[in-house]
């Protein structure tokens, strides 16, 4: 019953692909490069002089990291084919026939966004980008290559790591102090050959 309201959720969403060329391509735009806009987000804290700023991006790093991890465990208990491998639906994106739930792209992109939610000065800009990754998710499924239950066990594994890495979070300091002074030593040395050529 359960798999059935998941595939009548995904034929509905799915149902808007294929009818312009012009709407599939920017579902196509959002469902595949989304992400980077995730990756300039935590380039931008980095980069900020706002208080914490880099131990925020250090976090919501982390977080994205520990939300792809379990997903790796879970796909190797729970094999879940794709839309197509199960011959429903129109098909936008070309993707391997693998498990899909939960979603790799979605986990990125919420783990990132709600980790920015649960920090005090992140906290705007954690909704925007938790809507954006909603968003993002929901295209993953228009465009064919997921069902909406992989988007949902997605946000669960994204909140999972989100509140380990915040409940955690004053263990991780000093290794962000060791990665902050390591990373800024590679950028200095990145700019000293830079200006030799």
């Amino acid at each position: 019953m359960i798999e059935e309201l998941n595939r009548r959720i995904f034929l509905f969403i799915n149902d808007f692909a294929g009818k312009s060329f012009l709407f599939d391509w920017f579902a196509f735009i959002g469902a595949e490069y989304l992400p980077f806009v995730f990756i300039v987000l935590l380039i931008y804290l980095w980069f900020s002089n706002k208080e914490n700023s880099r131990n925020n991006a250090l976090y919501a790093t982390y977080a994205s990291l520990l939300g792809l991890l379990i997903n790796f465990f879970i796909s190797l208990f729970c094999l879940h084919p794709r839309p197509f491998m199960d011959n429903i639906g129109i098909t936008l994106i070309h993707h391997v026939p693998e498990t899909s739930f939960p979603s790799d792209h979605t986990t990125f992109m919420l783990s990132i966004s709600i980790t920015l939610l649960f920090l005090k000065e992140t906290k705007n800009i954690g909704i925007i980008f938790t809507l954006l990754g909603l968003l993002g998710g929901g295209l993953r499924v228009l465009c064919g290559v997921h069902y909406p239950f992989d988007i949902c066990g997605s946000l669960i594994v994204s909140i999972t790591s989100g509140v380990i890495i915040i409940s955690i979070k004053k263990q991780l300091i000093k290794i962000n102090k060791i990665l902050i002074r390591y990373i800024f030593h590679i950028l200095k040395s990145f700019n000293y050959y830079l200006n030799i050529f």
